[in-house]
């Protein structure tokens, strides 16, 4: 299902990246507001704040609830920014919506459950609201989509997607994986819905934050969702992962935006010389598995099994090794070699059950 969208319809809309800012919570009237007013004189036009906190534990602050919208409505009132908050349930958007919260947005554990999903459509069936859906926890691209789709489907036209990161098991460098192919295939497949990264909750800490803005913005992100407190280290919530007003105002100051549109000349060859090369990999490719259907009518013939453990362990040996010599991470081409694999054993296994 392709995706029926309007312009968000904010103020920022022509600048790119807009950039959406305020801290991980609510959590005083005082620090709201003292943080509220400094990104506004930094030029920041939508303020962002959590309202709801569930955390992936009991026992932390969950957020003041209703309690703190009327202070969102005053960050309003004297900063003139736009205000937004994540919503998780139909209370919180009927909440919302009640104090004038301009803009929505749905949380990663939302967005991985369908009836929850759905739930937040039937509220917001008639609602003309701009709202962003962050990606699901696990890097399910479908799933995602499908968030969309059931907003959508509500008559919510003004849709945005937050891409905020991945869970894994095998923390590392992020404390969610970028894993950025899954955000491009969502704008390969939907080029007029406008993605923002959210660099904290990608980077769980503040050092990582202005890389992985700029990153964003090389892969033609349209905006920028951060987290940005007074006093970051004093924050009640994901105090690791935010930035005060003038950090991230000199983080913006220094990010370099390239044009998506312009298309030289020499460009244009280059990608002319791609296309080439890629139809000889095609080429190479249908020849090699020519040579695989050969391979598995011998095992046919000779009452092999498909798969040879240690001949594939060979492969993927070698061609890790070969891919590091030629300037390309031993992972990568053990992953290309793994799929070439998959689809040779496919293959030779139709042909042996033929």
């Amino acid at each position: 299902m392709e995706l029926e969208l309007k312009p968000l319809g904010l103020p920022s809309d022509l600048e790119r990246p807009f950039v959406i800012a305020g801290p991980c919570s609510a959590e005083t009237e005082e620090q709201l507001m003292t943080t509220a007013h400094q990104l506004s004189d930094k030029g920041c036009h939508i303020f962002r704040a959590g309202i709801w906190k569930p955390r992936t534990k009991p026992g932390g602050f969950e957020g003041n609830g209703e309690t703190a919208l009327p202070w969102m409505q005053q960050v309003k009132k004297e900063t003139g920014m736009l205000i937004t908050t994540e919503v998780a349930t139909p209370e919180h958007v009927e909440l919302a919506l009640k104090y004038g919260i301009d803009l929505l947005w749905v949380g990663a554990r939302t967005t991985a459950n369908p009836f929850a999903m759905q739930a937040l459509a039937d509220s917001l069936k008639g609602v003309d609201v701009p709202v962003l859906v962050k990606n699901p926890v696990n890097p399910d691209l479908e799933l995602w989509i499908g968030a969309m789709e059931r907003l959508n489907q509500a008559g919510v036209t003004r849709l945005g997607a937050i891409h905020r990161g991945f869970s894994s098991y095998d923390k590392k460098i992020y404390r969610n994986l970028p894993m950025w192919q899954i955000p491009i295939e969502l704008h390969r497949r939907n080029p007029e819905l406008p993605i923002v990264c959210d660099p904290s909750h990608i980077a769980g800490r503040r050092d990582l934050i202005a890389p992985l803005c700029q990153q964003a913005m090389d892969l033609g992100f349209d905006g920028l969702i951060v987290e940005s407190h007074c006093n970051p280290d004093a924050a009640w919530s994901d105090a690791n992962q935010q930035v005060t007003p003038d950090v991230l105002d000199y983080i913006l100051s220094l990010l370099v935006i390239r044009d998506e549109t312009v298309t030289t000349e020499g460009i244009t060859q280059l990608r002319h010389q791609i296309d080439e090369l890629d139809n000889q990999l095609m080429d190479l490719l249908a020849k090699r598995m020519r040579v695989c259907r050969e391979i598995g009518q011998y095992k046919k013939e000779h009452n092999m099994t498909v798969l040879q453990a240690a001949r594939y362990n060979e492969i993927l040996d070698k061609r890790g090794v070969q891919g590091s010599m030629c300037g390309m991470s031993a992972s990568f081409a053990a992953k290309i070699f793994e799929s070439i694999h998959e689809e040779s054993v496919r293959q030779q296994i139709e042909i042996i059950n033929k």
